[in-house]
């Protein structure tokens, strides 16, 4: 059988020219990134532009940070990383606090699921799901498959129930993502990467998921994230849109690390690595 590693030319670790189009390292939060740690790895190649995902900053900074839920995001925001290191938000609408002053006085739901911010402005943003839904959403989805573990199905559908309301500045370094929308974080962070001009992607943590194993995450069972004992997902919609990204930027060529070749991508623009090649690729210490 064709390979996708058999497409591309093998890499010239002599030619450097390549750099001057831009080389991005994005930065899922699977498992097998658990060996690169920012904090603790040092990129000596320069001109590198790193990616990452979330709760990834808990461990150290990346040169672009983006977060897709908003419980994460209000804590990236209350830790104040953002002060120091830009950061791209999903549904980042600024309105008037004033707006949020109504919602907590209108509200015909708990306090309980209200979440707001250190800091008080004149500014925020308001995300969230109304808390009243979730148990129509759990009930439609085991209408629709029976099949489903039903504590399995709570865990999921309660996750980010609630308000959070943040109170935000003028001058934070959090950019709205414009496009794509809805996408999970990794897959966000891959196509911004793009968009950035990056020609050389290496991904590393994309370890896709699988409803017969235990979620795969490097923080789960920390806030934000689902529990240890959590199911994973099926992996359609992520495997959706990273072929949206490969054939998108069919020029930009990418290196997904530690991810067994599974012929799913027949894309002519992804090649396979191990993270030890991909050290001595970027010369990663």
């Amino acid at each position: 059988m064709l390979m996708t590693s058999d497409l591309l030319e093998p890499i010239d670790e002599t030619d450097m020219s390549y750099r001057e189009c831009g080389v991005a390292l994005v930065l899922g939060n699977g498992e097998s990134r658990a060996w690169f740690n920012p904090s603790e790895k040092k990129i000596v190649t320069n001109d590198v532009i790193t990616w990452g995902c979330n709760a990834i900053y808990r461990d150290g900074d990346v040169n672009n940070l983006v977060a897709i839920d908003h419980g994460i995001q209000q804590e990236i925001y209350d830790s104040q990383y953002h002060k120091w290191n830009q950061c791209w938000f999903a549904d980042w609408n600024i309105l008037p606090a004033s707006v949020a002053d109504g919602l907590l006085m209108t509200a015909d739901f708990s306090e309980d699921f209200f979440h707001k911010s250190k800091n008080i402005t004149d500014q925020c943003v308001i995300a969230g799901a109304d808390p009243k839904l979730r148990a129509e959403k759990i009930k439609s989805a085991a209408e629709q498959f029976p099949n489903l573990d039903m504590k399995d199905l709570q865990i999921k559908m309660g996750k980010d129930i609630g308000v959070w309301i943040t109170y935000v500045n003028e001058d934070d370094n959090i950019k709205d993502i414009d496009f794509p929308k809805k996408w999970a974080a990794g897959t966000t962070a891959l196509h911004l990467a793009c968009q950035d001009g990056a020609k050389e992607v290496y991904m590393v943590g994309f370890d896709l998921s699988s409803p017969n194993k235990l979620i795969n995450n490097i923080y789960k069972g920390t806030d934000y994230y689902f529990p240890e004992d959590a199911r994973g997902f099926t992996p359609v919609s992520w495997m959706k849109q990273l072929g949206i990204v490969f054939n998108e930027f069919p020029d930009t060529k990418f290196y997904w690390v530690d991810h067994e070749e599974d012929g799913v991508f027949l894309e002519k623009n992804i090649r396979y690595l191990t993270k030890e090649k991909l050290c001595d690729i970027l010369n990663i210490q």
